[in-house]
């Protein structure tokens, strides 16, 4: 199974049981009652499922976590001092990652069965990447594909930080392989590098602060206080990810559906603020960024813009003053009030005609001296 999972492009494959872990359920528990999911109300659904894999299906008997190496070909933070480009992270450069491992992970169960048939047993697969009610975190942990790092992120000895997990739940009983140890140590780089204090202790992660989840998960405006701390990240954040020592053993990855578009390295802020729903649509087809629409997409480029510092730019905010949709809107006030608040005060007579208040408060608060 290993050699096939390697033939098929994964970096690792290793395999635990449904009841490895044990401690899951409590500690996702703990996350949803302290409010540090947000607005991700679908974590608390199924919930029984998530803590507890023998619940989501009680007939799997073991459960093969498998791991594709997407490493980055250079310093994923290099486009930060970029201001008038758009920092995309690196899981989203390319190709949707869901697609990509589903049909590789069926193919891979599909053998798996066929050879088992062969040897006389009966068995059935389901196979699962990132959007069913399965934590493949501490499952990929209990897996030994690495450990949860202080980030609450996978990290792995050989492949650092950047491993798509999927899974494939079987009835097959299969040998577990051991878990990894935490190789964290003292170390407290991921910590130290989140922009705003989303990691406000080792293992644990306030979603509301993650810059990750205001420009992905947030449907409304993102906080007045968090913006400044964004800087040009439209899609996403590496920071904790890009900065731990184990990523010295990375390596590139090679899968090239996973390789980078150009278009998405450093796109200029000037032309993703210019695209409208067609135009959206076809520049991110069979990219993970789309199912955040157009509407929030450039609301995150028109943060990055009013953090630009780009005199330039604002031409780009003032067009989308009176844009279709308010989320624009607000995040244009905003974006033209940083680089040029005497432009906006002369713009006023679109204050007048605005009908949303989420708007008509960003208008308030962007005018008042």
């Amino acid at each position: 199974m290993r050699e096939e999972a390697v033939s098929l492009g994964f970096a690792a494959c290793r395999v635990t049981t449904p009841n490895a872990i044990p401690e899951a359920r409590a500690r996702l528990d703990g996350f949803l009652a302290e409010g540090r999911a947000g607005d991700m109300d679908w974590l608390a659904e199924k919930r029984d499922w998530r803590g507890d894999p023998q619940k989501l299906w009680p007939e799997a008997r073991s459960i093969i976590l498998l791991g594709m190496n997407y490493g980055p070909e250079g310093d994923p933070l290099a486009t930060l001092a970029r201001r008038g480009a758009g920092n995309i992270s690196v899981y989203a450069r390319h190709r949707d990652y869901h697609d990509v491992l589903k049909g590789k992970l069926k193919l891979l169960a599909g053998a798996m069965l066929a050879r088992a048939k062969a040897l006389g047993e009966a068995g059935e697969v389901k196979v699962f990447v990132d959007t069913a009610p399965v934590m493949e975190k501490p499952l990929a942990a209990a897996a030994g594909l690495g450990w949860q790092g202080k980030h609450t992120n996978l990290v792995s000895r050989e492949f650092g930080s950047w491993l798509f997990l999927g899974s494939i739940f079987t009835t097959l009983d299969l040998p577990a392989d051991a878990p990894e140890a935490d190789h964290c140590g003292s170390c407290r780089a991921c910590l130290d590098a989140c922009p705003t204090g989303a990691l406000d202790a080792p293992h644990q992660i306030d979603a509301r602060l993650c810059i990750s989840y205001l420009t992905i998960e947030a449907k409304g405006q993102i906080p007045p206080k968090m913006r400044e701390k964004i800087g040009n990240r439209i899609y996403g954040c590496d920071d904790c990810l890009a900065v731990c020592p184990w990523n010295k053993f990375a390596q590139t990855g090679r899968e090239i559906k996973l390789a980078a578009r150009d278009s998405l390295r450093a796109p200029p802020l000037s032309e993703l603020a210019r695209l409208d729903d067609a135009a959206f649509r076809a520049l991110f087809t069979k990219s993970a960024l789309k199912r955040i629409g157009r509407a929030r997409f450039v609301r995150n480029v028109l943060i990055a813009i009013g953090n630009s510092g780009e005199a330039k730019l604002a031409d780009e905010a003032e067009r989308l003053l009176d844009d279709a949709a308010p989320l624009v809107r607000g995040a244009a006030v905003w974006a033209l009030g940083r680089l040029d608040r005497g432009r906006l005060q002369r713009c006023a007579s679109l204050r007048a005609d605005e009908a949303d208040p989420m708007v008509a408060a960003e208008w308030v608060a962007a005018l008042t001296p």
